[in-house]
């Protein structure tokens, strides 16, 4: 349970919990009887729990221990407990039901009390954790306490047990003694249905000793199936030939305590992230909003609350992940952002590897047949994007600024109108969307909420959506008609930098791939995809050399307050990258401004002490951003000035004044902000290290950010 909290640390907490068994569940045959109301009343069934009413109770608490703080605290936290209770920690339980949970507060302060697992009452006979936000919890709250519940914690998860106790005492009274216990899953999908929100959860109860219920709407959430004592597929989990895993063991609820699938072991990982899992087993199934797993004995059952007859299973895919436990770990780095970082080159090879023909064909024949950028995912619906009255990317953060990168390339290729538009702002301004517009939707997690909010908006509206994510089976890759996979690796570090470049590569390879047709633009398409190929070696080049420049500067400017980053066309992504950047890991005060708007307020802000970065690469707003350095020069600024490598008019401005230089390797506009962004995210690192800071977890944070405001 520690070592899975541990991998999840990246998403960003301030407190965290687990709650586990403090005795082992009862057998099948004790739980199918008292399903079915033939159970002894008021007596101890085989295994020694008690049995009341005809149904099988479990009346030992669950161990419960939660805390403020890392992980490590809860670490010890449960240690000292088990050495104070003298705990058996050598115990093997034939059934066993453990979860657990990093909090990232929304409602009421990192405490003991406000983390998870939330519970039903003193005796905790519901226990829930919970990613994600409930909109309505206050009138739930208020109706509760209508009818005699009180409140200890000041969340919006402890509605969820409470209202799972209430409802449980509600449907045993009504159903009366000898009638059979409600199924755990029905129950639960009762609640749902008063829920509102964005979910991730997971249930257990003491009232259902060695069950486990996992739902979801709008948060991420899977579950790594492990089989058999060797870990490998019984025979009633056989693949079928049509690529689908079984639909589940537990095909109807009413069936959930037949000895069918009590044959064979099961071991279940549920987690909002692969990472948790991969350690245990590649074999996972990604969870679809309103699906409610139901997790029992040997065998589990997936429902879906929006389906017709919803005690009958729904079949969802079996899937092997495409990940290695090394791809997670940092690889000899300190930090997985200085890893990331260093991967880039990789990573973009990665993106372009099987889509992009580097060397032109030596065939006779028509130019215009051979085919140098090939994108799958776009290939039937290529023409309707080329026809479209305009294409809209939607994003937020670091995405949006890939967007706002390759947006003029798009423009340039595909010769539509390009709009950006922040996810959020889009929903909040209901911005018109027409079914002759394509949408794109980019994230580096593919579960980014408002983003996902945003798509369940175009999509409604008849647009054509297109995804471009670097998770496989995300929510926005299933949800969008078609799209592009990133194929930039496994991202940890909350400031997202390999995402980021990919992000620009893949926009990029799209308008190529639109503009294959284009006579006038063949030239230009054939220069850029040649710089594609060479893009990597680029960047392995002046990397290390780099690294070590920008540890030097980072040691100048490690004390500063403010940074201004100024830049134009494509490199005004690169000012607000490298801005945001040094906001989330440094916690420096930093803006990314466009150098146009310079003198219509941001000038006054120019003095001798202010460090000022200038992107002024050798493209077509040289000659702009060399006139905004004779101006901020004119105005003794504290210049820091990215250009070129070799340019020599840059060397002589450093000659004559206190500026510094960085310098890269040059490349076709288009792809320049690729390498320009580089040594400012390792400005951002070192400047991180140095100030004390924690590089992958910065306060208040997280890698995915999986609830709205």
């Amino acid at each position: 349970m520690f070592t899975g909290l541990k991998r999840l640390e990246y998403r960003g907490y301030d407190s965290s919990g687990m709650c586990i068994d403090a005795i082992d569940a009862p057998t099948p045959t004790g739980r199918r009887e008292s399903a079915s109301g033939d159970g002894l009343a008021n007596g101890i069934s085989a295994d020694g729990t008690s049995s009341s009413n005809g149904r099988v109770e479990d009346r030992s608490s669950p161990i419960i221990v939660k805390c403020p703080g890392k992980i490590e605290n809860l670490e010890n936290l449960t240690a000292e407990y088990v050495q104070q209770h003298n705990l058996d920690t050598s115990k093997v339980y034939k059934h066993h039901v453990a979860i657990s949970h990093t909090r990232w507060a929304t409602h009421g302060v990192p405490s003991s009390i406000n983390a998870h697992p939330q519970v039903s009452d003193a005796n905790a006979d519901f226990v829930v954790v919970h990613n994600g936000i409930i909109t309505n919890y206050q009138a739930l709250k208020d109706i509760l306490k209508k009818n005699g519940e009180t409140f200890v914690s000041e969340t919006d998860t402890e509605t969820i047990p409470k209202l799972l106790k209430f409802a449980y005492d509600s449907m045993t009274a009504e159903a009366g003694s000898g009638e059979a216990q409600v199924p755990f899953p029905k129950l639960v999908m009762e609640v749902l249905t008063k829920l509102e929100g964005a979910y991730a959860l997971l249930i257990k109860s003491r009232h259902y000793p060695g069950e486990l219920v996992a739902c979801k709407r709008g948060s991420p959430m899977i579950v790594g199936i492990k089989e058999g004592p060797d870990g490998s597929s019984s025979s009633s989990s056989k693949v079928s030939s049509g690529g689908l895993g079984r639909a589940a063991s537990i095909t109807r609820l009413r069936d959930q305590y037949n000895d069918s699938h009590w044959t064979g072991a099961l071991e279940a990982w549920v987690a909002s992230d692969a990472s948790a899992v991969i350690e245990h087993t590649k074999r996972v199934v990604v969870l679809e909003d309103n699906d409610v797993l139901h997790i029992v004995g040997g065998g589990y059952g997936i429902y879906n609350t929006r389906q017709a007859d919803v005690e009958t299973a729904v079949p969802r895919r079996l899937q092997v992940l495409q990940l290695e436990v090394d791809q997670i770990m940092k690889g000899g780095y300190e930090h997985y952002m200085q890893k990331e970082i260093h991967e880039q080159p990789e990573a973009i090879t990665q993106s372009m590897r099987g889509r992009v023909k580097q060397q032109k064909s030596a065939e006779q024949g028509n130019p215009y047949l051979q085919q140098r950028i090939k994108l799958g995912g776009l290939v039937e619906t290529r023409d309707t994007i080329r026809r479209s009255r305009r294409i809209m990317f939607v994003a937020c953060g670091t995405s949006y600024h890939a967007a706002l990168a390759a947006r003029q390339t798009v423009e340039e290729m595909v010769e539509v109108p390009v709009v950006l538009e922040l996810a959020s702002d889009l929903l909040d301004r209901c911005c018109p969307i027409f079914r002759d517009d394509t949408c794109v939707f980019v994230s580096q997690s593919g579960e980014t909420a408002d983003t996902l909010r945003a798509l369940e908006y175009a999509k409604a509206r008849g647009a054509l959506c297109v995804g471009i994510t670097n998770t496989v089976g995300s929510a926005i890759s299933r949800a969008t008609h078609c799209g592009i996979h990133q194929n930039a690796g496994y991202e940890i570090g909350v400031a997202s930098t390999k995402a980021y470049t990919s992000q620009i590569i893949c926009i990029t390879m799209m308008a190529l791939a639109l503009a294959e047709d284009s006579i006038s633009k063949r030239e230009r398409r054939d220069a850029i995809i040649d710089e594609l190929g060479a893009l990597p070696d680029k960047m392995r080049s002046f990397m290390q050399v780099q690294d070590v420049a920008m540890k030097e500067l980072a040691a100048q400017l490690k004390d500063s307050n403010s940074l201004l980053f100024f830049a134009r066309g494509n490199n005004y992504a690169t000012a607000l990258e490298a801005a945001l950047k040094c906001k989330e890991v440094a916690l420096i005060h930093s803006e990314g401004i466009l150098a146009g708007e310079m003198k219509h307020g941001p000038l006054a802000l120019v003095d001798e002490h202010l460090p000022i970065v200038v992107v002024a690469t050798r493209d077509s707003m040289y000659k702009k951003m060399e006139s905004v350095i004779q101006q901020l020069l004119a105005r003794s600024a504290r210049l820091i000035i990215l250009c070129t490598a070799g340019d020599a008019t840059m060397q002589e401005y450093a000659k004559r004044s206190d500026c510094q230089l960085i310098e890269v390797p040059g490349t076709v506009e288009p792809l320049q902000p690729i390498l320009n962004i580089v040594p400012l995210q390792l400005l951002a690192y070192h400047m991180t290290v140095l100030r004390g800071h924690n590089v992958d977890q910065p306060r208040n944070l997280a890698k995915s950010v999986t609830v709205t405001d």
